[in-house]
């Protein structure tokens, strides 16, 4: 015996608490004992008293400490006891209060760092591109990849590529057989809830395949301008030419541009790009006489492929150059001299390096004799290679281009923009591999970071800044030796401008009670991109030209409006616009109405009506929803008119009966809406008879009856007795109506109810319908070892309800051996040890229902025994028994002593059947025979006698958990006095000596 069982232990420690400073702390722990212990809080070896900041409760075992707007200071250790009359005990739990200082420090030790930045990399085309990077963050970051900006889903297939995890932190995006387009700045994004971390890398795509053969052209020259309408655009010389060709597709188009035939290289005067509008653009600066010709934009994909060609006039100037400029070629560190000739000597003149106007000076020398112009450009660099122009005033121009020969062959472009968030990319090419490079931005030398790359493929040399934020501006040099050659970045501030409204708005009717909607973005989402998308709808034909928001979504461009989303049953228009941070743009209405109907469940359902004859009968119904209804006379749509008045109101719904008359006695009012049925019946006063009513058992039954005068006394009576207020049964005044209420039905409820006044009455026959409805138990078959315990169940409706057992159509009673039970619904049948003998077919039956069992006991059992003869000293003794099992081994004993194969004695088995048979019986044989299995044993009392009388055998069936139960067997009869094996524990009561 444990003395100290009821004294207090901790079922649950209280455990370590971590909290951020201003929050509430709970400290917690889970005390048992008997008597219930009584549990206090310490700090400091001082007790907490539950007031100010400091509260205590209880719940169950569960006993807490609550600490509002915690501080730093309220960090610690703090004790729960526990005590009650037979011990005590204590555990400590430690708080921990975290300030600003630990939450800068916990989210820098878990938000997301590379630990492994992607590398830049560089492939021919057609092969495979990998990017790989390694993270820490906890919990593990969210990943994301971008091009140029874009989330690769936007632009790619998702056959072209795919990302991946694996163990360790590793995170993985390949790009299957690269294209051109494929080209450009991919950024890694990892986010979690303690902060965010970018790094990006550079993909080159070698116009050549690893092997060095180009890639055939798939597009001849010649099919150019025959498939394609040549359209015509003329300039005049030294202006801008920009063409412009809007192409989408998925993946990416790959654009290529010609002229006459030829491939078009980005350089100092063409320009090649994607502008912020998803144009692809080239521009021919300062065009010249041999810039006319046909320009040719052919886009293609694994989709397919298109054509855009312009025919490109260069006009000359109205008034001539006598000597235009000629094009120089020169190396770094020598003298440049570009001359021309105006037509007349006063002709002034203006140098410009491109826009760039140029000043006499240490650089440059300007000099003028009669009609000839001249340019030297002192120690020339690789900044001065670009366009050169000579303009006279009234507006003519002579146009030439230097190039600058020496160690940087690819040179940065004079100026480049982007809006802020874009990547800005600086590619430069040198002479030789392997060359001592610097990048500067501002005069301070650039270092790769996670928003800066630095990156070299042989002779060429990339800088990208990715996310750039206007802070970036500035002067970006590149520096090889004693060569330079520098750019002009300019980070223009994105415009915060509200988005453009969506457009193709579609709406789709063909499914029952709901609008299917669509849109797409605007063209240009790219540039001012929505954050969401706002849906308004305005109901048609009230007259009311309010519209309410009905739903938002951030990024799809369909959604579909269901009829349980609307208020009432109407037609509804929708409308819809684009919203982002900055504004919203404006609205755009769908092209047609919907009518749609909400789902609507029944509120208050309608009731019987008594109404005196020729006043006027009201049924009325709520509704949770507002929807359109019907109303039907037995059977028989009603119509507004001077009889018949319906309204609606919301969600109540009313029909008024003007003038009822003796023939509506008894009709059924029926309303009817999307979804809704409800009936009632309509009774007219005065006109005797029974109003008959079924009612299950367990529901409620209300009698109702309507008077003309509200201030008439009524009577209620049940089989003439006189009713009064109780508990289960109501009697209730309201205005007119006089009501019996009985909130739960049962069978001695019914007979006949009296509503009495003291000229009229009124008889309801009531009816109660008994439900003896078994609820029956899943498990049907019963299969157990013999010795376990039988417990057969089932559950009726009503607990009233009588049920009786049988076991193979025979009627079950309690008795030593048996339980039978009845607790409220339930009833069982319970024996506590089965038996062989027990298996067969149970049955729990009501008056108007059967459950069956069926039960199979398993073990090695004695299924019955043969009859005995009435022996005399000479003749045979045969015993006999049958077993279930026909493998099962069996023992025979005499008195105790176990039986062997002897001359005059045989043992034989057959099948089921063991036979002890003697071939002479004596008076030596007399005694006690056992036959005996593992499981089981049958016992023969034999009796050998000199004479021929009428004897009995008394058997003993020994059982593993019973008491020995005698049987009297009638040997000469050959008869037991029970007929039944299953029955003879029933028959006990039945023996008797002859």
């Amino acid at each position: 015996m444990d003395v100290f069982g009821g004294a207090p232990r901790f079922l649950a420690y209280p455990r370590p608490v971590m909290v951020q400073s201003g929050t509430d702390a709970v400290l917690k722990c889970q005390i048992g004992g008997d008597p219930r212990p009584a549990v206090i809080w310490e700090r400091n070896n001082e007790k907490i008293n539950p007031q100010g900041r400091y509260r205590v409760f209880e719940d169950g075992n569960v006993y807490n400490l609550i600490i509002s707007a915690v501080t730093t200071e309220d960090s610690g250790q703090y004790i729960c006891k526990a005590k009650n009359s037979i011990g005590e005990t204590y555990a400590a739990a430690t708080l921990k209060v975290e300030g600003e200082a630990q939450e800068m420090e916990l989210r820098e030790e878990n938000k997301p760092r590379f630990l492994i930045k992607p590398l830049s990399t560089r492939v021919g085309r057609g092969e495979d591109s990998v990017f790989s990077c390694k993270l820490w963050g906890n919990p593990r970051p969210e990943v994301v990849w971008e091009k140029d900006g874009r989330r690769l889903n936007e632009i790619f297939e998702s056959t072209h590529f795919s990302v991946g995890y694996q163990d360790g932190g590793w995170f993985q995006l390949k790009i299957f057989k690269t294209r051109a387009p494929d080209g450009g700045v991919y950024t890694c994004k990892a986010r979690n809830e303690f902060g965010e971390a970018l790094a990006g890398a550079v993909l080159l795509v070698d116009g050549k395949q690893r092997s060095g053969r180009q890639v055939p052209n798939r597009l001849k020259d010649d099919s150019m301008t025959k498939s394609t309408k040549v359209k015509m655009f003329a300039v005049t010389e030294g202006k801008h030419a920009k063409f412009r060709c809007f192409v989408t597709g998925k993946p990416k188009p790959e654009i290529i541009w010609r002229k006459d035939g030829r491939l078009i290289l980005s350089g100092r005067r063409y320009l090649l790009y994607e502008d912020r509008e998803g144009y692809f653009t080239l521009k021919v600066l300062y065009c010249k006489q041999k810039d006319n010709g046909v320009y040719v934009c052919a886009a293609s994909n694994t989709a397919g492929q298109t054509l855009s060609a312009v025919h490109l006039s260069v006009k000359e100037p109205p008034v001539r150059f006598k000597q235009p400029l000629i094009d120089l070629e020169v190396w770094e560190r020598d003298l440049a001299v570009l001359e021309c000739e105006v037509p007349e000597d006063s002709v002034p003149i203006t140098w410009y390096l491109e826009d760039r106007r140029l000043q006499p000076g240490a650089k440059y020398g300007m000099e003028e004799w009669g009609t000839k112009r001249r340019l030297t450009i002192r120690d020339i660099g690789v900044d001065d290679d670009g366009i050169y122009l000579c303009e006279m005033p009234d507006g003519g121009r002579s146009i030439a281009e230097v190039a600058v020969k020496g160690t940087i062959l690819r040179k940065l472009p004079r100026k480049v923009d982007v809006l802020e968030g874009e990547n800005a990319a600086f590619c430069v090419e040198v002479e030789k591999e392997e060359m001592d490079i610097h990048w500067y931005k501002d005069s301070i030398e650039l270092r790769e970071t996670h928003q800066t790359i630095l990156k070299s493929f042989g002779r060429t040399h990339i800088l990208v800044f990715v996310n750039t934020m206007p802070q970036d501006s500035g002067l970006v040099t590149f520096l090889v030796g004693r060569s330079k050659t520098s750019s002009q970045l300019r980070v223009k501030a994105a415009r915060h401008c509200p988005p453009s409204c969506p457009v193709g708005v579609q709406i789709n009717t063909e499914r029952a009670n709901a609008a299917l909607l669509s849109w797409v973005p605007s063209q240009d989402s790219r540039k001012n991109p929505p954050s969401g998308y706002v849906l308004e709808r305005q109901e048609v034909g009230t007259g009311s030209q309010e519209w309410l928001q009905c739903l938002t979504t951030d990024s799809a461009t369909s959604v579909e409006i269901l009829g349980d989303s609307v208020p009432c049953e109407a037609d509804y228009r929708f409308r819809i616009c684009s919203v982002n941070k900055y504004g919203k743009s404006n609205n755009v209405e769908f092209p047609k109405a919907v009518h749609l109907v909400p789902v609507a469940r029944i509120q208050a359902p309608l009731q019987d009506a008594l109404v005196p004859e020729g006043q006027d009968g009201l049924f009325s119904i709520e509704l949770s929803a507002s929807v359109i209804g019907t109303w039907f006379l037995n059977g028989t749509q009603l119509q507004e008119d001077e009889r018949y008045s319906m309204r609606r109101s919301r969600t109540h719904q009313s029909l008024r009966i003007r003038g009822v008359r003796d023939i509506d006695n008894g009709a059924e009012i029926t309303f009817i809406a999307y979804g809704i049925r409800d009936s009632a019946a309509l009774y007219i006063q005065g006109v005797y008879g029974s109003l008959n009513k079924t009612i299950q058992t367990g529901n409620p039954i209300v009698l109702r009856c309507e008077l003309s005068d509200p201030s008439a006394q009524v009577y209620w009576y049940k089989d003439g007795s006189k009713l009064h207020p109780q508990t289960g049964v109501d009697i209730l005044t309201d205005g007119l109506a006089r009501k019996l209420i009985v909130h739960s039905a049962e069978f001695f409820h019914s007979g006949l109810y009296c509503c009495k006044t003291k000229g009229d009455t009124i008889t309801f026959s009531v009816d109660i319908k008994v439900t003896y409805s078994t609820i029956f138990d899943v498990e049907r078959t019963k299969s157990l070892e013999a010795g376990k315990l039988l417990e057969l169940e089932c559950e009726v409706a009503d607990s009233t309800v009588p049920v009786y057992w049988y076991k193979d159509g025979v009627k079950l009673f309690p008795q030593n051996d048996w339980d039978i039970q009845s607790n409220g619904t339930l009833r069982r049948l319970i024996i506590p040890s089965a038996e062989v003998l027990h298996s067969g077919l149970y049955s729990c039956e009501t008056s108007d229902d059967t459950m069956h069992f069926t039960v199979d006991i398993k073990g090695d059992c004695i299924l019955n025994l043969m009859n005995l003869r009435s022996v005399e000293v000479g003749e045979p003794i045969v015993l006999r028994c049958e077993i279930s099992d026909p493998n099962t081994q069996v023992t025979w004993y005499k008195d105790g002593i176990k039986l062997h194969e002897a001359a005059g004695q045989d043992m034989l088995a057959e099948g089921s059947i063991r036979t002890l048979a003697f071939q002479s019986a004596m008076l030596s044989h007399a005694g006690i025979y056992s036959c005996k299995t593992r499981d089981d044993a049958m016992q023969f009392h034999v009796d050998v006698k000199g004479d021929k009388s009428c004897f009995y055998v008394l058997l003993t069936r020994k059982r593993r958990s019973w008491q020995d139960v005698p049987l009297l067997y009638n040997v000469s009869c050959q008869t037991p006095l029970d007929k039944s094996v299953g029955t003879r524990m029933e028959q006990r009561s039945y023996l008797k000596k002859e």
